[in-house]
């Protein structure tokens, strides 16, 4: 048996084989789990063709987290396919190329806004819309880039990132009286998709390698996807609000 036998997982984000959030649906199922995925407008049917690329194909409903008709119908679109949920996944961020890549003084409130709404924000409107599906309590994941810091090009999605570090602590406070957990993930830079479109995303990758005391590809996504599995399992079952770091070690050492 698997530690996440027997229990609903949802996941967000999976768009490529090469995102985090694929393999966490990937090992997700490989540890027992049945795994629902959300997909949006354009993008549905690739996320759909990625569910059939799992080990067992994965039903997709309809999630655009900026949209309350959406959140509010998710409840009523997952128990189409499971009963209830143990756990969700928010693999989800979006920045205007215009907020980051060193315009962090130039960058306008209206591109602002919409990353701080769909890469922090959505964290509160994803837990309190699957809130009524975790009849058991369960586990919230998100997936950071430690905000602590001000890195090199990542400008205004670095802001929002320490914002969505900052809702992931009050969501753990509001939701953990229901028994739900919510916890994110800090992983080192991974060269998916998302990333890719990051200007100038070479320059916080490129020397990561050199200075985490692991060691670090930034090819493989199964580390961090590891460790949210793990974080959705009953093995953390008094850990809340907490950030945990899949970087190799880097955020230990100075500069």
């Amino acid at each position: 048996m698997g530690i996440l036998e027997g229990k609903n997982i949802l996941v967000t984000g999976v768009l490529t084989e090469g995102s985090i959030a694929f393999e966490v649906a990937r090992l997700c199922q490989e540890q027992g789990a049945t795994v629902i995925l959300t997909g949006l407008g354009r993008t549905f049917k690739i996320t759909q063709s990625m569910g059939r690329r799992l080990p067992a194909p994965a039903e997709v409903v309809e999630l655009d987290v900026t949209d309350p008709e959406h959140l509010a119908a998710l409840p009523d679109a997952v128990r189409q396919h499971v009963p209830h949920l143990d756990g969700v996944v928010h693999s989800i961020g979006f920045a205007p190329q215009s907020v980051m890549g060193g315009n962090f003084m130039a960058a306008e409130w209206d591109d602002v806004a919409t990353a701080v709404h769909i890469s922090a924000y959505s964290l509160k409107a994803l837990a309190q819309a699957t809130a009524p599906l975790l009849t058991h309590g369960g586990s919230i994941v998100g997936l950071t880039f430690d905000g602590r810091f001000a890195w090199p090009v990542y400008d205004w999605m670095g802001v929002a990132k320490a914002a969505f570090e900052a809702v992931n602590r009050y969501v753990a406070r509001d939701l953990g009286p229901q028994g739900i957990r919510c916890n994110v993930i800090s992983a080192g830079p991974i060269k998916t998709t998302a990333a890719r479109h990051i200007p100038g995303f070479d320059q916080m990758e490129s020397k990561w390698s050199e200075r985490a005391p692991l060691g670090w590809d930034s090819d493989a996504t199964e580390p961090t996807a590891r460790a949210v599995t793990a974080l959705l399992s009953d093995w953390f079952p008094a850990t809340t609000g907490e950030m945990i770091h899949v970087d190799g070690g880097v955020h230990a050492m100075g500069q």
